[in-house]
């Protein structure tokens, strides 16, 4: 059994520790006062069981609440006193060191929860190290200095989670949709350097690559930018191609037919954008921004957002280039084809494609065929997400289809219905148009639905009110959010704000007048309503007894956002909230405050925003619509998955659920498996296995377990991790069932 020391590092349980330190505080009291022998070895051992029977790898602080808790049961009040005064005094000795401990542990590559906070950062890496040393220090600062104390007290507790907050004391935003098409048509900036606008394709490509890279390292969310905004320069790349067929067909003397120097042409440009795409693709896999990670970006391709019917058919072209190469994956360090987490991507399902006679059906063919294999690209419904994103004049069914930022976050309709009159100075303005492309997010807080239901001890009436208190908090600690932002200078980030990829704002000019209006969001996230729901009403959310409670739930905290909204002239949004290490912090704070309640906080993660429980049995398309009414009731980001077996064989049964997807719900992934052992071989499924209390990942043909040499893919959050999680993670991964 293993516990988790204060620096962060992983150690193996010792009985003897816990007997020494009650034996320490025992013989500070009179003898008459004391615990016996036995009664010391008795507390030492009981609290050992309850380590064990934890679900979830405990941490000292939760370690010396149970001696308390052991102690106090004996009626032997004095020495819990002089123990609690020994933590006390340690406490207050550890104030000055904390960090320098948690810095140094990530350093030497033994703090366990650092190691496992991000499934696509490799923490061994110095990049990666340094990114972690500078966000220790900043979370330090901010939780010292920045935030208020009740927000953190409400953070460190579990109650709410204040996101990112090790890059909270810079001025810093969330995720975006980058404005690509002002970018490559109007020219940008890019450290110091003007790009004009690209006279190919593959050039578009390779200018695009080095935008992300920027972008990701101003930013500490996610970014989406879309294959439409590279479709242009097909035609431009076509027409330079063409002119250099004529001069070679001139200087040659040969006098070809049109339809043969067509076929050349084609050729070559086809050539082109397999180069443009694979600049797109290994840059992405293969740049290491300033926090240590490939760029967490989204690829979106949506036939309908082409401006002609010839621009749309050099679109699928690019659009069927990406996802023949990412069907074929990337080369691992030992030349093995395997699934890269990033570029994240995107297809929208639309009346072109969706059915076997519409034109474009050949595309989504493809798309269930990389699906099979490798997880992406997920599915947009242009269908649903008009009949839910209405900007402003428009109807259920002629609203908007947009890419979200990152992996779920979904911005507002655009409320003005005309661009926000272009306060961001983007030179691709189109009065009457609504506008998406250069707007963004300015961060997350969630609460913790588990807890606020927990703590109601399942009083109705005493719930609701927990629940409006808990918000209010989120309410502050958002505004702490925004009030950041506000009066930062464009030149903080000049390709944000003042090269095109936000914004055109002049330099030594803030930023406010984009924090208001609408034009950027902020996101009120949520966790746990299964968990919620289940201890409100002892049924599951999707059974009748707890479906209406569960609907009132959110209703009532989209009726809160938009409260508040009436109020600042700030777009508060609800988020389903993809938690990744958060679910086991989660986890393990309410088995410290409430203990295990069995199918509540009985396992060592609670369940993602409104989905359906990981273990729950449940055919995948009643998932899917059940979730749908959910998409709908959390407007500021939603994404819904049925977990597959291998789907290679039956991509009959993968494009049956995508057209029930373009149906019935927005937005929607499959999740299958994409592992590979490097000592073996084995290209099936890495299995999870349990040892001495902690699971593990272990090849099934070799027995092989070190992460070194195993590629293990899932989709954890919305979008896919390579670098192995937490243990709290790895149990939600061990306990899904199939769908399908």
């Amino acid at each position: 059994m293993k516990i988790i020391k204060r620096s962060g590092s992983e150690v193996v349980f010792d009985l003897q520790k816990i007997i020494n330190a009650i034996k320490a505080a025992n013989e500070e009291v009179k003898d008459n006062e004391r615990l016996t022998e036995r009664q010391v070895v008795y507390a030492a051992q009981n609290v050992a069981d309850r380590c064990e029977t934890a679900g979830h790898t405990v941490s000292v602080e939760e370690i010396q609440d149970m001696v308390e808790d052991e102690i106090m049961a004996l009626d032997r009040y004095e020495v819990a006193r002089r123990y609690i005064i020994y933590r006390y005094v340690q406490s207050l000795k550890r104030q000055k060191n904390t960090t320098d401990d948690k810095i140094l542990s990530l350093i030497e590559c033994n703090n366990e929860e650092v190691k496992q906070e991000n499934s696509n950062k490799n923490p061994t890496v110095n990049s990666v190290q340094r990114d972690y040393m500078a966000g220790e220090v900043s979370k330090d600062l901010t939780q010292r200095v920045l935030l208020p104390a009740e927000v953190v007290e409400a953070h460190n507790e579990g109650i709410i989670h204040f996101h990112d907050s090790d890059y909270f004391a810079q001025h810093m935003h969330n995720c975006d949709l980058v404005n690509l098409e002002d970018m490559l048509q109007n020219g940008t900036v890019i450290s110091g350097t003007l790009i004009e606008r690209p006279h190919s394709f593959s050039t578009a490509c390779n200018i695009a690559t080095q935008i992300i890279a920027q972008v990701a390292s101003c930013q500490y969310g996610g970014q989406s930018i879309s294959l439409t905004h590279l479709a242009p320069f097909v035609e431009v790349s076509r027409q330079k191609i063409r002119r250099q067929v004529e001069a070679e067909l001139k200087e040659l003397g040969v006098d070809a037919p049109e339809e043969k120097v067509a076929e050349v042409v084609e050729t070559r440009l086809r050539d082109e954008i397999r180069r443009g795409v694979q600049t797109i693709q290994y840059q992405v896999v293969t740049l290491m921004t300033t926090n240590g990670q490939a760029p967490f970006v989204t690829v979106f391709m949506y036939l309908n957002e082409a401006r002609s019917e010839a621009e749309k058919r050099d679109l699928a072209m690019i659009i069927e280039e990406t996802l023949r190469q990412r069907y074929e994956g990337v080369k691992n360090e030992a030349g093995v084809w395997i699934t890269p987490a990033f570029p994240k991507l995107i297809y929208v399902l639309e009346e072109d494609n969706v059915t076997e006679d519409s034109p474009y059906f050949y595309l989504t063919q493809l798309a269930a065929k990389c699906t099979a294999k490798r997880m992406v690209p997920d599915y947009i419904s242009e269908k649903k997400m008009r009949e839910l994103k209405l900007s402003k004049g428009e109807e259920p069914g002629n609203g908007d289809c947009y890419t979200c930022m990152g992996c779920r976050s979904f911005l507002t309709p655009d409320r003005t219905g005309n661009g926000y009159d272009n306060i961001a100075r983007a030179k691709n303005y189109e009065p009457g148009k609504p506008k998406y492309y250069g707007r963004f997010n300015q961060g997350v807080v969630t609460i913790n639905l588990v807890d606020v239901a927990c703590s109601s001890h399942q009083d109705m009436d005493r719930f609701w009110e927990i629940f409006d208190e808990r918000l209010e908090l989120c309410h502050r600690a958002l505004r702490c959010r925004h009030e950041r932002l506000l009066g930062t200078l464009s030149d903080a980030a000049p390709i944000l704000w003042q090269y095109g990829a936000l914004a055109r704002l002049d330099k030594g000019e803030t930023i406010d007048k984009l924090l208001y209006g609408g034009y950027s969001t902020i996101s009120l996230g949520y966790a746990g309503l299964y968990e919620c729901v289940k201890y409100m009403t002892g049924a599951s959310h999707t059974a009748a007894e707890g479906t209406p409670f569960a609907m009132d739930v959110m209703q009532h905290m989209n009726d809160k956002c938009a409260e508040w909204k009436a109020a600042e002239n700030i777009d508060y949004s609800l988020y389903g909230t993809p938690l990744e290490s958060t679910t086991y912090k989660f986890a393990k704070c309410l088995q410290r405050r409430f203990g295990i309640i069995p199918g509540v906080t009985d396992k060592g993660y609670i369940t993602n925003s409104y989905h359906v429980h990981v273990s729950e049995e449940i055919d995948a398309f009643d998932k899917l619509k059940f979730e749908s009414q959910f998409q709908r009731l959390s407007p500021g980001g939603a994404i819904s998955y049925v977990e597959v077996p291998n789907m290679q064989d039956n991509l009959k049964a993968v494009i049956r659920v995508m057209q029930y997807i373009y149906d019935n719900i927005m937005y929607a992934e499959l999740n299958t498996k994409s592992d590979y052992c490097q000592e073996c071989g084995y290209d099936g499924e890495i299995m999870i296995v349990e040892d001495d209390g902690k699971l593990v990942w272990e090849c099934p043909k070799c027995g092989n377990r070190n992460q070194e040499t195993l590629n293990v893919a899932r989709r954890t959050c919305g979008y896919i991790g390579t670098q192995f999680w937490n243990q709290g993670r790895t149990e939600e991964i061990r306990d899904r069932v199939l769908h399908l």
